[in-house]
């Protein structure tokens, strides 16, 4: 064995001998300089920081490029300098190899097998190509120039380039699995059914809640032009909402209920409606507007599309069973969920998430969230349906909703009949370790910490002391138990035909 790597290696070296010989005899010029230049741009990775910095000015997909390659680069220096350079001791090319004008000054001390600019340069491109191939291609060519600038100047042999950058290639695809592209939505599909036109809103009744993300005075003056035919209810904050929204529903000749508000208002419209067999019209009053995102209505433009062409769909709703109060006098309320609910740290996570948003992008804005977010928390004790678990987040979801992982974010599917129920649990050793570094390689979906199941109907119980619960953003204090069912395509709601 021992024989046939000398052997090995004597080749290897003659190999490199002859391919340095040629690069010597190229002629001098311009393209030397060049080369130094492009060499020393990427000392300690500068040259791809820089490229990602650039990269990351653009959201989704291309800031997730870079985030990609620089992880993928950083996996792969790390490698390179911390163990090949150590176990493959090799002294770098000697002044004689090359000329003089050629050679760099001052030449690394460190064992030249493999090449860390390399490796760093095939890294990044590849972990960016892996993400957006036509962005990976434009950057091909200063990763090979990089590549090859390191014999041409003389800071290492042809073999130490090609080990070294196989090691880069190596690394950005074993750290897609840590960052594993997220694969596309499913379609948008809806269930439709037949519902009354309202042009101009004619027969429509309108609850607005002054309170809601985005009501302003110009807000009811565009919805009364808008909807010039409808009877517009504008609740104030000290008047009673329920009260308002089911003498709005109530009032003579509404043929539709609509709603104006954040998703708690929106999730008691859809109760007073589907109790009155009336179809619902969500308007995009709230913060995030969840339902009349999913729904199509997310624009004024889009919900006065449906109205007026009588373009309606099913969906369900999830019924969530809340007991309050003290132990033998519970205290039982019953609400209606259109979107989500969660336990634990995920209103906190959500908060940061899309605090971030703006300036970081979706993807990124979660990683940064989610860090922050269990850096510092702690888990709850909870028993789900029977099983008592140490969870840093319950989340319970009306329908399916993707990416399958810690961040939900659409859900194509209105009606497909089942609870999204998500766990990321504290139970294994070690805990807080594995869900940093699970956030840290976009691996949540795939670690044993995360549990992804679908039912019709879950239970979750208190542990020693009551747990906060949230409900389409509405947060409930003092609760001991929760039980979620749901009412297969119980609602009728408004959604412009595409």
């Amino acid at each position: 064995m021992q024989s046939k790597w000398r052997g090995s290696h004597r080749w290897i070296s003659r190999a490199d001998r002859y391919l340095v010989r040629h690069v010597s005899d190229l002629p001098g010029g311009n393209h030397d300089d060049f080369f130094r230049k492009l060499s020393a741009s990427a000392n300690h990775g500068k040259l791809w920081m820089a490229a990602a910095a650039a990269m990351a000015a653009f959201p989704g997909r291309t800031r997730r490029a870079a985030l990609h390659g620089l992880i993928a680069q950083a996996f792969a220096s790390a490698v390179t300098n911390g163990i090949f350079k150590t176990l493959l001791p090799r002294a770098r090319p000697l002044p004689e190899h090359l000329p003089v004008f050629r050679f760099v000054h001052p030449q690394p001390t460190s064992s030249s097998m493999p090449s860390g600019h390399s490796a760093s340069a095939v890294a990044f491109a590849t972990g960016v190509g892996l993400v957006q191939p036509a962005l990976g291609a434009l950057l091909a060519p200063a990763a090979l120039g990089v590549a090859y600038s390191r014999v041409h100047t003389g800071a290492h042999w042809p073999s130490d380039v090609l080990f070294g950058s196989a090691l880069g290639a190596g690394a950005a695809l074993l750290t897609r699995r840590w960052w594993p592209v997220r694969p596309a939505f499913p379609q948008v599909t809806r269930t439709w059914t037949p519902a009354p036109e309202l042009p101009g809103g004619e027969g429509l009744s309108i609850v607005v809640n002054t309170l809601g993300g985005s009501f302003t005075e110009e807000t009811a003056a565009a919805l009364q032009e808008v909807f010039s035919k409808a009877y517009i209810n504008t609740v104030r904050p000290e008047e009673d909402l329920l009260q308002e929204i089911r003498r709005t529903a109530d009032h003579p000749g509404t043929r539709a209920l609509g709603v104006y508000g954040g998703d708690g208002t929106v999730g008691a419209a859809a109760a007073a409606a589907v109790e009155r067999s009336l179809p619902l019209l969500v308007l995009p009053g709230g913060t995030l507007n969840h339902f009349a995102r999913d729904a199509g209505t997310g624009s004024l433009k889009g919900a006065v599309a449906a109205a007026s062409k009588g373009g309606a769909a099913l969906a369900d709703i999830g019924i969530v069973t809340v007991e309050r109060g003290l132990p033998g006098k519970p205290e039982r309320a019953r609400l209606t969920m259109l979107n989500t609910s969660s336990v634990g740290l995920y209103p906190n996570f959500v908060r940061r998430r899309e605090q971030l948003k703006p300036a970081l992008g979706k993807p990124l804005a979660g990683v940064v969230a989610m860090l922050r977010t269990f850096s510092a928390g702690t888990p709850t004790t909870l028993t789900v349906d029977g099983r008592q678990h140490k969870v840093w987040i319950a989340y319970v979801g009306r329908g399916r909703y993707y990416p399958r992982d810690h961040a939900p974010l659409l859900r194509p599917v209105m009606d497909d009949g089942v609870l999204d129920i998500r766990m990321i649990t504290a139970d294994e050793s070690f805990a807080r370790v594995r869900l940093l570094w699970s956030v840290l390689t976009g691996t949540v979906a795939t670690s044993r910490i995360t549990h992804l199941s679908e039912a019709t109907r879950v239970r979750i119980d208190a542990g020693g002391s009551p747990m906060a619960l949230a409900v389409d953003g509405e947060a409930l204090a003092g609760v001991r138990s929760v039980e979620y069912t749901l009412r297969p395509r119980a609602l009728t709601y408004y959604s412009p035909h595409s």
